[in-house]
């Protein structure tokens, strides 16, 4: 069987999470009447010491509609070049939303709270765009499972309130960011206006996503949810794999941190210039392959020919990443595959 590393989102649900599933008291969600994807809201809301939040089937869909909470039609959001919102949504938030954005860079997309603090205009006139709100994507995955650091958000809070911005944050792989840092959710849920929360990845839920706001913005959201197309019916089959994924499988992260950071230090041994382990905060390995001849295609395909699947994601970047699926033995396989495919 291969060994599946493209991403986190692989995981396929366990048999004690498809029982849950199985055994969901359930109702028609549109109407609001499906008990688990009520309480599964409530209580993500108060992990995060939110009021309310909306079900989503999709992190991009959780991403999308917090946004449209707080950027209206031709005013701006700014996010890091490579985050998810992005580079990775399809141009949602134009499309959908007529939201526009601009980008700061940052390397591994690291937050630094002056980076977009000092692009920001708010209240620019009839002339120029005004920025309204701030994304912040915590871990980020195109920067290899950063952890941004709780003082440069706190920073930013502080600067956006000055200038009267909204802070959205990407929280897609939080649970990753809280175990990697020891800062807890309702820290973190302090500093943003609006939250999305994946189920679907480190957790192992085989689908869900959790936008977190106010009462009012969540109320508002339900509608744009409905109008996206994504009302759904008795979705507590789906909202109960959420709560069996945090019962269970936010304490376990830490494995895929040691994994991905054995993997990292393994591949180092054979090239330093492939990636520096201390980079490797949580469960994302990213591969820059710029000083090597060969494409992240061809190391893909080499590993693929030997039973690993990885992602190239651009030209000279390959990506790793671990999860609940991926084993120690499968780790060491992975790590002979690798080195084998590397010095080809």
């Amino acid at each position: 069987m291969a060994i599946d590393l493209r991403s986190d989102t692989v995981t396929k649900p366990s048999q004690e999470m498809r029982q849950a599933i199985a055994n969901a008291p359930v109702g028609d969600d549109v109407y609001g009447d499906d008990p688990t994807v009520n309480s599964l809201e409530e209580r993500v809301a108060a992990m995060f010491g939110k009021e309310a939040a909306v079900f989503a089937p999709t992190g991009s869909l959780a991403n999308q509609l917090a946004i449209r909470m707080l950027v209206a039609p031709g005013e701006e959001l700014i996010a890091e070049t490579n985050s998810h919102i992005v580079r990775a949504e399809l141009g949602a938030a134009a499309v959908f939303s007529g939201i526009t954005t601009r980008t700061w860079p940052a390397v591994h997309g690291l937050l630094r709270a002056a980076d977009p603090l000092e692009i920001a205009r708010p209240d620019s006139g009839p002339y120029l765009v005004s920025t309204t709100a701030i994304a912040v994507e915590n871990t980020h995955n195109f920067g290899g499972g950063t952890v941004q650091p709780i003082s440069e958000i706190a920073a930013l809070r502080k600067g956006a309130d000055a200038m009267g911005l909204k802070l959205h944050l990407d929280g897609a792989r939080i649970w990753n960011a809280h175990i990697a840092s020891g800062v807890s959710f309702l820290e973190y849920g302090q500093y943003f206006d609006t939250i999305s929360v994946c189920l679907s990845k480190g957790l192992g839920a085989p689908v869900g996503s959790i936008m977190i706001s106010t009462k009012e913005r969540v109320a508002k959201a339900r509608i744009w949810r409905k109008r996206y197309g994504a009302g759904m019916r008795q979705v507590g089959i789906l909202a109960a794999a959420g709560h069996f994924a945090l019962d269970n499988n936010i304490e376990r992260l830490s494995d895929d941190h040691r994994r991905a950071k054995e993997l990292a230090t393994a591949i180092a041994t054979i090239d330093s210039s492939l990636i520096d382990p201390a980079t490797v905060q949580t469960n994302i390995v990213g591969l820059d392959l710029a000083h090597l001849s060969i494409t992240a295609a061809e190391l893909a395909k080499r590993c693929r020919d030997n039973g690993l699947w990885i992602s190239a994601l651009g030209p000279k970047y390959a990506r790793l990443v671990t999860h609940m699926d991926f084993d120690d033995a499968q780790c060491t396989e992975a790590i002979e595959i690798l080195k084998k495919a590397l010095v080809a």
